[in-house]
């Protein structure tokens, strides 16, 4: 059943009520979570199973003022766009938002949505075309959540209930072993899983990183110690033994937050190490790390090509993780200076490290939160913050510095164009955006934005309106 309704301000609205079946749809476009999108009564309505080009009859599972959601009910004609998805639990699952369309319409489904975050900033920076890898086995980080009832996969879209994953097509094929010792360990010693309402139970999470030394292994953990832990490393080392390394986290709070405040080594070293860009890195349990290496190579070859180092310049890396951007970036340029800040010890320790593991002197490393350095010296800025990007402070400081030259990272399309609005009121230019598909088969897409300064079409009111607008909006 719908019903037409006027708004607030008097235009004709159409609301469906639950359960309504919506005859003859067709989907025009794709969202990021993996949703068909398609106008009904010039309502918007998210179709959970739809792809570009179906035509379907579809089922109103929610309505709102400005939108519905539904899900495929009957399919009268498949879009030509479609593939047979190969994965038994991807709707349960909920990772691989694409996998059921092919790959090349999901690079485009990409780019679109950059240029489209970009335009509603009211910015018009040139967007190359994006940078894409292959499509399966390129994960080198799980972390898998582990159930009272020990199951082990990942969480269900929109839950936390445990959806049981025996083989993951995106992640590392040898981790599969892995699990299934862990799985083996936890049944033959009764060691439970964790229940997050009633906060019983000792392993939360499995975490698994693979490098060129080996395979990681971090279990976190609702204790003080992990039973039987010695047996563990026995089991691994029989049976899987790429595990070079096997640790615990320690983690009693009641809280989202994967890793504990306490990790120590069981067995092997702290970290492991990976090869990227022709460095060598360590990488411990906690720290960033690209997940998918051989593409993170390629973005970062589109950051140093962006970023136009001579001898003389001091480059600041922000949000550095252990190191590798910056690092990559004047691996040939001794004249250079490079100060890094990454706000985990572990990760600045690691940093330290791989300057000197790879014979590096010219770099040094701060242990702060990236949001408020002082970076009033640095030639170029390259930043790769978390989802939410920079907070306006940061943004304010780079301003007012001598920088001329920033070489932005990011992983959310929309925060990536909003920070370079802020920057644009700024009196900087976001010159080009270079998309790169580090997450085949989700919603994800990366981003390398050069940004330049030189703009004198920015006056003190665009200034102000920033600050007030940054107040505002990002508290």
């Amino acid at each position: 059943m719908t019903v037409r309704t006027n708004g607030a301000d008097g235009s004709a609205r159409i609301s469906f009520a639950k359960n309504t079946i919506v005859k003859e749809v067709t989907v025009c476009d794709m969202n990021n979570l993996g949703c068909g999108v398609a106008k009904c009564g010039g309502k918007t309505v998210f179709v959970r199973g739809g792809v570009t080009d179906d035509v379907c009859d579809i089922k109103i599972i929610k309505d709102t003022a400005d939108y519905a959601v539904a899900a495929v009910d009957r399919m009268i004609s498949a879009s030509p766009r479609r593939i047979d998805p190969v994965c038994p639990v991807y709707k349960r699952c909920g990772g691989c938002v694409y996998r059921q369309i092919s790959y090349d319409y999901e690079l485009s489904l990409k780019r679109s949505a950059v240029e489209r975050a970009f335009r509603r900033e009211g910015l018009s920076p040139t967007i190359k075309d994006i940078m894409s890898g292959r499509e399966s086995g390129y994960r080198n980080k799980v972390q898998y959540p582990v159930a009272y009832d020990r199951t082990i996969g990942y969480f269900a879209q929109r839950t936390h209930e445990v959806v049981p994953v025996e083989h993951c097509l995106l992640q590392n094929p040898a981790f599969d072993c892995v699990i299934g010792v862990i799985k083996e360990f936890l049944d033959k010693y009764g060691i439970c899983g964790y229940d997050e309402t009633s906060g019983r139970g000792t392993v939360r999470h499995i975490c698994l990183r693979s490098g060129e030394s080996g395979i990681s292994v971090c279990l976190v953990i609702n204790d003080d110690s992990l039973p039987h832990a010695e047996n563990l490393v026995k089991m691994l080392s029989v049976k899987c033994p790429g595990v070079v390394s096997l640790s615990v986290s320690v983690n009693k709070m009641n809280t989202n937050v994967i890793f504990g405040e306490r990790t120590f080594t069981i067995y092997g070293k702290p970290y492991i190490t990976d090869r990227l860009c022709s460095l060598e890195f360590e990488i411990s349990p906690a720290s960033f790390y690209q997940v998918n290496r051989d593409m993170a190579e390629r973005l970062y070859e589109k950051a140093a090509e962006y970023a136009e180092l001579s001898d003389g310049m001091t480059l600041v890396d922000l949000f550095c993780g252990v190191g590798t951007i910056g690092l990559s970036m004047i691996k040939d340029k001794p004249r250079c200076r490079l100060v890094g800040v990454e706000i985990i010890p572990e990760a600045v320790a690691n940093a330290e490290r791989n300057a000197a593991a790879n014979g590096i002197e010219n770099a040094s490393f701060v242990c702060g939160d990236a949001n408020s350095a002082e970076v009033g010296s640095a030639d170029v800025i390259v930043i790769d913050p978390p989802r939410k990007g920079c907070s306006p402070g940061l943004i304010d400081t780079i301003a007012s510095g001598d920088c001329k030259r920033v070489v932005y990272i990011s992983c959310n399309p929309s925060t990536l164009a909003r920070d370079c609005g802020y920057f644009e009121k700024h009196g900087f230019e976001t010159v080009e955006v270079t998309p790169a598909d580090l997450f085949p088969r989700t919603g994800h897409v990366e981003c390398v934005a050069l940004l330049t300064k030189g703009r004198t079409d920015i006056g003190p009111e665009s200034l102000r309106d920033l600050k007030v607008s940054a107040e505002i909006e990002i508290p």
